[in-house]
Parts: structure tokens; C-alpha cells; sequence
């Protein structure tokens, strides 16, 4: 046994052998690439620990007669590109801003927050000052600190998820002009707003319970591969482009033409999904990743609550174009995948401190995001009119005007 051991080490030497010996080209190269890596997750969490966040909470009026549109102005603000140059980078760790928008409900109080680094807090508040004049925005604390979930051995219980699209990022959602809000005539008695549903659910949970949504947002920019390339990349728009050459490919194939120059004849279906293509990729885009917990206290979990939260986005899918799917729930489907629940206990733990952090385009917990445009974002998170009749969903119940200019002074 023991000489068959050193026959098998010396035929591994054999072929080791030369890589050691040329150890003095190879490996400065990859202490390097080492140094580097823990350099610049070192530094960029470092700049990360010393951003001031604030939480700006949107108290609405009892009466809102503007569409989703005015919400996508508000959110184009959100746009915010700049990262620095490549000093500020490598040596100061800056990475590129980004928010989070949250629905939540506390025991079926419905709220709409907005997490920012405080640098961007006056930008907008003064957005939705100009489009939502009645409305008020006020700084509150963070609410996910007065929930202190420490898996089984705490109160709290806990499910959440992810959330990802089900085609390309180039592929719409339904939106709200899918929807027709964006006819400023029609009535409000008329009107189908489908974000009612969403805020629905979030008002039908009761004591003890808790409905986080947080969508973080940032602003896109060139991060998918180039096919053919190894280090060029190229943005969501040129992948719609791809998307839409394939389409009329194809098309062209169906007509037993293979020439570039053969006639294209395209489905009625073909057409729609190209201008929606089109169309979608003509406005700002950004960065996205979603997630969902359901929260409850002592013995109030609801299981009905946690199939609720699955489709909470689901009446923004389309068959033809895109839509949302589950990702990363904290369960598994059979019993032998996580033996005494050890690795779902982890997950949640996980799912928990990521919500709290905001984290998801840098680590601790970096994912690979998926593009929404401004009107896709101002579909699922906007500020309902008077459509929505959820009973605790708070507005203001007085409303702020200026004050008479003729007044003594």
C-alpha cells in the first residue's frame, strides 16, 4: 500500500514539476490578481460602511389624479451614473449609488419607502414635491430594526424569496400603458391599476405580522458578455437589438429564404414583440434586483400568505414577453434536500440580513441583476389613486396649499 502511494506521488510530481520550477513567471501574475481581488472588496466595503443612509417614507393624498407617468419623472432622478474615475475606484473603493424602493406592511399598515444615501435626499424630495404637490415625505427610521429574527431559536418566523424575469432583460413586462393609465381622461372609476392587487395583500395581514418588498435599483450600464469577445461588453439595448435580428431571422427561414436580402414576413405576434422590444429599450434603464419576506410573531404564520407573495407580480406577465418568476426561496421541494432544516435555517438568516444590508449589486451579497426601464419600474412601484380603497392604506386626510399672496404682513 505504502509503495503504491509513492509510485502515485511521484508520477503527480512528474507532471507538477514543470509548473513549480517556472513557479517565478506564472505566479506573480496570480498573487497579484489575489492581491487586487482582496484589495478591492476590502476597500469598496469600506467606502460602503461610511455611506449615511436615510429612509424617506411618502404619506399620500386622499385624492391622486395624475398616472404612473409622474412617478417614472420621479424615478428618472434615481438614474444616477456616476462612479468616479478609476483612482477613485481602485484606491478609494467609490462604486456606483443606488436606492431602494420598499412596500411594507407593518400588522396591514400599508407604507411606501425610499432608501437613499442622504446626499440624494433633497433631489427627491423635491421630485415628488413637483409631481405629487399634496404629498408628504417625511424621514423615518429604519423599520427592519425592530424585527430581530435569529431563526429557530427566536419569536419571529420567517419566508422570503427572490424574485427574476422569466425571458431577456430586453422583453417588457405589462406596464401601466399596457394597462391604459396612461390616458389621462379616463375616469378613476375606470380605471384597472394593477399594483391594487399588490397593496391588497399587503393590507389583508394582521397583528404580529409583517410584508417587506424591497426593489433596489441602479443604473445600468454596459455588463453583458459580446458574443464573440472575451473582455467586450455591450448593454441591455444591443441585446435587444440581438433579439430582434434572431426574430427576423427566423422569420426569414420560415419562408425558405436564407439570403439577407429574401423578403421577411413576420406574424402579427412577431411584429408586437418587436415594437415592444423596441419601445422598452428606448427609455433609461436599470439595474434591478427584487426581493419579499413574510414576517410573523409567535404563532400567526400564515402559509396563505406565502403563496400570495409568490404572485405578487404576476399580473405583470405576459405570455408573448416577460414576466416575473420565484428565485431563491427559503424552502426546498423535498424533505431529503436539508436535513433538519439546517440549510434553510441558513437561508432565511441569509435572506434576512441581506433585506436589512440592501445589499445586491455589491457583496456581501452580490447578484447578478436584471434590467427594468423607468415605465416598468414606475408600474410596479408607483403611488395609486383613489382606485385603491385599501382600508389601511394611510393618506393624508388634510390638504396643503400655499397661502394667499394678498395677506398682511
Amino acid at each position: 500500500m505504502y509503495a503504491e502511494f509513492i509510485e502515485l506521488f511521484t508520477k503527480v510530481f512528474a507532471i507538477l514539476k514543470p509548473i513549480i520550477y517556472n513557479a517565478q513567471y506564472w505566479a506573480p501574475f496570480v498573487l497579484g490578481f489575489a492581491f487586487v481581488s482582496i484589495w478591492l472588496r476590502y476597500i469598496r466595503t469600506k467606502w460602503i460602511s461610511n455611506i449615511k443612509w436615510v429612509i424617506l417614507e411618502v404619506k399620500l393624498p386622499r385624492e391622486i389624479f395624475k398616472s404612473p407617468l409622474a412617478m417614472e419623472v420621479v424615478l428618472n432622478a434615481l438614474y444616477q451614473t456616476s462612479s468616479g474615475e478609476w483612482f477613485d475606484h481602485i484606491f478609494k473603493g467609490r462604486v456606483k449609488n443606488w436606492f431602494s424602493l420598499e412596500l411594507v406592511s407593518i400588522e396591514g399598515e400599508v407604507h411606501f419607502f425610499i432608501r437613499t444615501n442622504v446626499i440624494y435626499k433633497d433631489i427627491i424630495e423635491a421630485q415628488i414635491y413637483g409631481q405629487y404637490p399634496t404629498a408628504e415625505v417625511y424621514e423615518v427610521p429604519d423599520y427592519t430594526k425592530y424585527v430581530d429574527y435569529k431563526g429557530k431559536e427566536g419569536d419571529w418566523s420567517l419566508w422570503g424569496l427572490e424574485y427574476r424575469l422569466t425571458k431577456e432583460d430586453a422583453y417588457p413586462i405589462k406596464t401601466y400603458v399596457d394597462y391604459g393609465l396612461d390616458n389621462e381622461g379616463l375616469k378613476e372609476e375606470h380605471k384597472t391599476d394593477p399594483i391594487t392587487s399588490a397593496l391588497e395583500f399587503l393590507g389583508s395581514v394582521g397583528k404580529n405580522e409583517q410584508i417587506w418588498i424591497q426593489i433596489l435599483v441602479q443604473s445600468t450600464g454596459k455588463r453583458f458578455k459580446k458574443p464573440g469577445k472575451w473582455f467586450k461588453k455591450r448593454d441591455w439595448k444591443s441585446e435587444g437589438e440581438d433579439l430582434i435580428e434572431d426574430i427576423i431571422k427566423k422569420a426569414r427561414h420560415r419562408r425558405g429564404g436564407s439570403s439577407e436580402n429574401a423578403p421577411v414576413i413576420l406574424t402579427k405576434i412577431e411584429e408586437n414583440i418587436i415594437t415592444a422590444i423596441e419601445r422598452n429599450t428606448s427609455k433609461l434603464g436599470f439595474d434591478c434586483g427584487i426581493r419579499g419576506a413574510y414576517l410573523s410573531k409567535g404563532d400567526t404564520f400564515n402559509v396563505s400568505n406565502i403563496f400570495a407573495l409568490v404572485g405578487a407580480f404576476r399580473q405583470y406577465n405576459s405570455n408573448e414577453l416577460n414576466g416575473f418568476k420565484v428565485s431563491n426561496p427559503t424552502s426546498f421541494d423535498f424533505p431529503w434536500q436539508d436535513f433538519k432544516d439546517i440549510r434553510v435555517n441558513k437561508k432565511k438568516k441569509k435572506i434576512f440580513d441581506a433585506y436589512k444590508r440592501r445589499s445586491y449589486f455589491y457583496l456581501p451579497y452580490k447578484k447578478k441583476p436584471f434590467v427594468l426601464n423607468s415605465e416598468e419600474l414606475a408600474t410596479i412601484y408607483h403611488f395609486p389613486g383613489g382606485v385603491a380603497e385599501t382600508p389601511t392604506f394611510g393618506r393624508v386626510t388634510s390638504k396643503k396649499s400655499e397661502p394667499p399672496a394678498n395677506l398682511p404682513i
